[in-house]
C-alpha cells in the first residue's frame, strides 16, 4: 500500500513548522479559524483578498493554491461549507481532499490546522482523529503493481498545528491504516489475494494483537459438516479457508461480539456462470472479508475492553467437472438442507457455514456479517449507501447510527416472514433463491436469518459500497475498505 504515513502535533506556532504547503480551513462566507487569520495576517491579508475578489467561496471540499514565501511555500484553501452544517464527516472530508491535492512530486509534506475544530460540539480526540483518518484515507494509492515513476508519488508527512489531541491522532492513524489495508486486499488480483493469502493476513493481524487464529482446510470443514460451504469450494483447485480469529479484551466469559466476512476472492458464477464483461471486478467479491480484516486489524491496535471474534469463509467460486449444479442439494453446517438454484448465489452459502458455527461455538452477544451479495442492493440503493436487515431491532437502529456518525451511510430493508417463506423450497428446507425478478437483496438476508440461529443478527449488503470508480473526498475509485470504521463506531456504542 502507499498512504501517508507520519503524522505529528507541533506545539510551535505554524511560521516555524517547515512543509511544502500549510491547509488552510475556509468556511463558505469567509469565516476564518484563529489559525486561518493569523496566517492571513502573515501574509498581508492575502486569504480575505483573494475570498473578497471571488476567487475562493469556502464551499464543500473547494481547494485553492496560493503560493506565499516563508516556512510552507504555499498555502492550500480547502472549504468547509456552511459552518452551521460542518460536522466530523464535512471535517474527515477536508482532510481527505487536501491530502489528495498534496500528492505532487514537489509537494511531500504538509502542515495543517485541523479545519473548523473551534465550531465543532466535539472533543479534541474526535476531530483530530476524523481529520487525520481522512487525510490517510485521502493520500492511499494501490501502486503494488506499477513500475514506472507517474503520478506514484505519495504525501509523506503531515504536521498538525494550533492544536490537537496525541491521543485521537493515534486513533486515527490506526483506524486510517486497517481501512488501508482492507482496500489493498480487495486491489490486489485473486491470482494474488488468495484464500491462503488471506489466511496469512490474518495470522499477521494475530501475532501483533495477542489473538488466537484458526484455520481450517477443506477436509477439516468438510467433515465438520460444513456442505454449503465445501459446496462452492469443490469446483475450485485453489485451496479453500475458514478462518477465525478471537479477541479476548473483555472478560472472561463475557459473549463476544462476532464479525463474519464473505470470502469469495473471484467469482465466475460457477456453473451459473457470469458474463464476460467486467468480471475482473470480481476479484471484490471478497470485500467483506477484507472488512473483516480490516476490523481485526484495529482491534489489534486499539485494544478495546471487549471480547471479539471473527470468521471468514474463503474460496474462488469456478466451473469444473466438480462444481456444483444447479439443481444440486446441500446439508449445511446446522443440518438445514439448502437447494442450490443458481451457482451464482454462492455467497449466501458460505455464509450459512460460517453464522451456523459461530453462533453455535461462541454464542455471540451481536453478530453482524459483511457480504457483496446482490447486485439488487445496487439497482436500490446506488453506490451511496449499504442495505442491512436483521433479526434485532437494538443492533440494527446501532448500525444506522454508527454509518451516520463514520460517514458509511445504511439503510434499513425490511426481514419480514413474507420474504422468509419466499425462500422456502419445496424439496429442502431452504433454496439459495427468493422470488424471480423481486427483492433480491432481501432474499438473501432471509436465506441468512435461517443460519444466524437464535443470535442477534444483522447482515450488511456491501456490493453498492465496497468499491466504485468514482473519485470523493477520502475515497479514491476502486475499493473503499467500507465497513471497518462502521465496525469500530459500532463497537463503541453498543458497549
Amino acid at each position: 500500500m502507499a498512504q501517508l504515513k507520519k503524522v505529528q502535533i507541533s506545539n510551535q506556532n505554524w511560521k516555524k513548522v517547515k512543509s511544502d504547503a500549510l491547509v488552510v480551513g475556509v468556511f463558505k462566507g469567509g469565516g476564518l479559524s484563529p489559525v486561518g487569520k493569523d496566517v492571513n495576517s502573515g501574509f498581508n491579508g492575502v486569504i480575505k483578498t483573494t475570498i473578497k475578489n471571488g476567487d475562493f467561496k469556502g464551499k464543500s471540499n473547494e481547494t485553492l493554491m496560493l503560493y506565499t514565501g516563508g516556512s510552507s511555500s504555499r498555502i492550500l484553501l480547502v472549504g468547509l461549507g456552511l459552518k452551521k452544517q460542518f460536522d466530523l464527516e464535512k471535517l474527515r472530508q477536508a482532510g481527505g481532499t487536501a491530502a489528495k491535492i498534496l500528492q505532487g512530486k514537489d509537494k511531500t509534506s504538509a502542515s495543517a490546522e485541523i479545519p473548523g475544530m473551534d465550531a465543532l460540539n466535539c472533543s479534541a480526540a474526535d476531530a483530530t482523529q476524523a481529520f487525520v483518518e481522512g487525510a490517510i484515507l485521502g493520500s492511499y494509492k494501490f501502486l503494488d503493481y506499477k513500475t514506472d515513476d507517474e503520478n506514484q508519488t505519495v504525501l509523506k508527512s503531515l504536521t498538525i498545528v494550533g492544536g490537537g489531541s496525541r491521543s485521537g491522532l493515534q486513533q486515527g492513524k490506526i483506524v486510517g491504516e486497517s481501512v488501508c489495508l482492507a482496500r489493498d486486499m480487495a486491489a490486489h488480483p485473486s491470482n494474488v489475494a488468495t484464500p491462503s493469502r488471506l489466511a496469512s493476513e490474518a495470522r499477521k493481524i494475530a501475532r501483533a494483537g495477542g489473538m488466537i487464529c484458526k484455520v481450517m482446510n477443506r477436509d477439516q470443514f468438510t467433515k465438520l459438516g460444513m456442505g454449503a460451504f465445501a459446496s462452492v469450494a469443490q469446483g475450485a483447485d485453489e485451496p479453500p479457508k475458514f478462518i477465525l480469529l478471537e479477541y479476548q479484551g473483555g472478560k472472561k466469559g463475557d459473549k463476544p461480539f462476532a464479525f463474519v466476512g464473505k470470502g469469495i476472492t473471484f467469482d465466475t458464477g460457477g456453473i451459473s456462470i457470469k458474463p464476460s464483461s467486467k468480471m475482473d471486478e470480481m476479484k471484490y467479491d471478497m470485500c467483506g472479508a477484507a472488512a473483516v480484516l480490516g476490523i481485526m486489524k484495529a482491534v489489534a491496535g486499539l485494544k478495546p475492553n471487549r471480547n471479539i471474534v471473527a470468521a471468514i469463509a474463503a474460496t474462488e467460486n469456478m466451473p469444473s467437472a466438480r462444481a456444483s449444479k444447479p439443481g444440486d442439494i446441500v446439508k449445511a453446517y446446522n443440518g438445514k438442507t439448502i437447494e442450490i438454484l443458481n451457482t451464482d448465489a454462492e455467497g449466501r452459502l458460505v455464509l450459512a457455514d460460517a453464522l451456523a458455527y459461530v453462533s453455535k461455538h461462541h454464542d455471540p452477544k451481536y453478530m453482524v456479517n459483511f457480504a457483496t451479495l446482490t447486485g439488487a442492493v445496487i439497482v436500490a440503493l446506488g453506490h451511496v449507501a449499504s442495505g442491512v436487515m436483521g433479526t434485532d431491532k437494538k443492533l440494527v437502529q446501532s448500525i444506522l447510527k454508527a454509518g451516520e456518525t463514520s460517514g458509511e451511510r445504511v439503510w434499513e430493508l425490511p426481514l419480514w416472514d413474507d420474504y422468509c417463506d419466499d425462500v422456502k423450497s419445496k424439496i429442502a428446507d431452504v433454496k439459495n433463491l427468493g422470488a424471480s425478478g423481486q427483492a433480491g437483496t432481501i432474499a438473501g438476508g432471509a436465506f441468512l436469518k435461517a443460519f444466524a440461529g437464535e443470535t442477534p443478527w444483522a447482515h450488511l449488503d456491501i456490493a453498492g459500497t465496497a468499491w466504485w470508480d468514482k473519485d470523493r473526498p477520502y475515497v479514491p475509485p476502486g475499493p473503499s475498505g467500507v465497513a471497518v470504521r462502521l465496525s469500530l463506531e459500532l463497537l463503541n456504542i453498543l458497549g
